[in-house]
């Protein structure tokens, strides 16, 4: 396993992270906490060593469960988490999302809450929780100086999500110099990354990406088909049957990623990524060990070739030469669209 420096914080992570919104929810299929932490511990083992959880994930219960295994595991383990969700007078309906509360001073509270939970002194890589542009002010700025200065957290970042804005949101964190910006990326979904590789090198900023989705719900990696029954309460289910339907027939024109057996396509969907420079870290979201055997040997499987990028550019720009809709071009973003149709994009990736 490979791992890259966020930014310049000098905080290292493995090229393949654990997204950890699995522990603790049951919003991708349903599994005990034991089942849950023996697959960390799995993860680590085979050197996923990046592991991102959430406050909200469980309403603290993902942190609460890493916090029985990290303080074993704590030199071995680069931990980020996010705040930003106000879960703590909020109960949880459905899969809709929380209010948020970006005020500093909650933020700090919540930042002491987590490493309680965690069991930890220090937080490696803070992330705000889908800040919409307007709540990243200069005292949330400030305040993330103040908790690096003080040794609580190592590294700062912002976590993007897709119903609530991505573009001036990532803009702003590039422009800032955040250590690190998540975003929903894959090969079937690629607008936001591509805006960010301009913005990236258009300012010179040192922020890395972090995807996660590389695997477009399951699509890419072969686990979710047009005729998939997924379980009540599966995240995925929110897709429409279209989308599906048309990233079947997408996926038959990426096959030649595979390398002639070199690669899996769930492979071959992280090594893309990670062949464009900013990229540090891919969380897929592992469901069985199988996965993460598979997906954490994606770091040495052979980066793509200048060719097969460009092949898969040109693709992407045809829509796969594929003349239907995938029911996922409704615009969505912090200020209605506006940032989105003024930049020339047409189309909001959603995890």
């Amino acid at each position: 396993m490979h791992s890259q420096e966020l930014g310049d914080s000098g905080v290292e992570v493995s090229e393949v992270g654990f997204g950890a919104w699995v522990v603790g929810t049951d919003w991708w299929g349903d599994r005990s906490e034991e089942d849950a932490l023996e697959m960390v511990e799995y993860a680590i083992d085979q050197g996923v060593t990046y592991v991102d959880t959430g406050d909200v994930y469980g309403h603290g219960r993902s942190e609460e469960l890493l916090g029985r295994i990290l303080p074993d595991v704590r030199e071995d383990v680069t931990i980020a988490t996010k705040v930003g969700y106000d879960f703590y007078n909020n109960p949880q309906a459905g899969h809709g999302e929380l209010p948020k509360e970006m005020d500093a001073e909650y933020l700090r509270d919540a930042v002491e809450q987590s490493l309680e939970r965690l069991e930890i002194d220090t937080i490696d890589v803070l992330q705000l929780h889908n800040a919409n542009v307007d709540e990243i002010t200069p005292d949330v700025l400030e305040l993330l100086d103040e908790l690096k200065e003080e040794g609580k957290i190592r590294a700062r970042g912002l976590a993007l999500g897709p119903s609530i804005g991505w573009l001036a949101e990532g803009d702003l964190a590039i422009e800032e110099e955040f250590d690190s910006l998540q975003l929903v990326w894959n090969v079937l979904e690629q607008e936001v990354g591509n805006h960010f590789l301009e913005t990236i090198d258009r300012t010179g900023s040192s922020t890395s990406l972090i995807p996660r989705v590389p695997h477009s719900s399951g699509i890419l990696n072969e686990q979710v088909r047009p005729d998939t029954e997924l379980g009540e309460g599966d995240h995925r289910g929110f897709r429409p049957d279209e989308w599906y339907e048309t990233g079947w027939e997408k996926l038959e024109n990426l096959r030649f990623l595979e390398q002639g057996g070199e690669r899996t396509m769930g492979q071959a969907s992280i090594a893309w990524l990670l062949s464009h420079d900013p990229v540090a870290s891919v969380t897929p979201t592992f469901r069985t060990k199988a996965d993460i055997d598979e997906w954490a040997a994606a770091s040495e499987v052979p980066k793509l070739s200048d060719e097969e990028m460009a092949r898969v550019e040109e693709l992407y720009a045809n829509d796969f030469d594929i003349d239907r809709d995938d029911g996922m071009d409704s615009l969505r973003s912090s200020v209605d669209g506006e940032d989105i149709s003024s930049a020339g994009l047409d189309k909001l990736a959603a995890d």
